[in-house]
């Protein structure tokens, strides 16, 4: 089985995250696997700076239309609804 260790790739060279190779041969090359995760890094604009900007501009444009009763369409959504199988 193929040991895994968890490492941040910067420009050509590998940092370990976490725990680290106990015996890496410093006078000979090792052949790796790099699979990149692509998870995004704290600070970095993503998902959740994208989102805000939606619902900031969803606020400034009145908010949902066609929802009269926003208490009312949330108890119709949480609603049970019946599970095919399960009569």
């Amino acid at each position: 089985m193929l040991a895994t260790y968890k490492a941040t790739l910067k420009g050509n060279r590998l940092e370990w995250r976490e725990e680290q190779p106990d015996t890496l041969p410093p006078d000979r090359e090792l052949a790796v696997i790099v699979t990149i995760l692509d998870e995004p890094r704290p600070g970095a604009p993503g998902r959740s700076s994208r989102m805000a900007d939606a619902l900031e501009r969803l606020a400034k444009a009145g908010g949902v239309r066609g929802m009269n009763d926003p208490l009312a369409w949330e108890r119709d959504s949480r609603r049970e609804r019946p599970l095919s199988g399960r009569d």
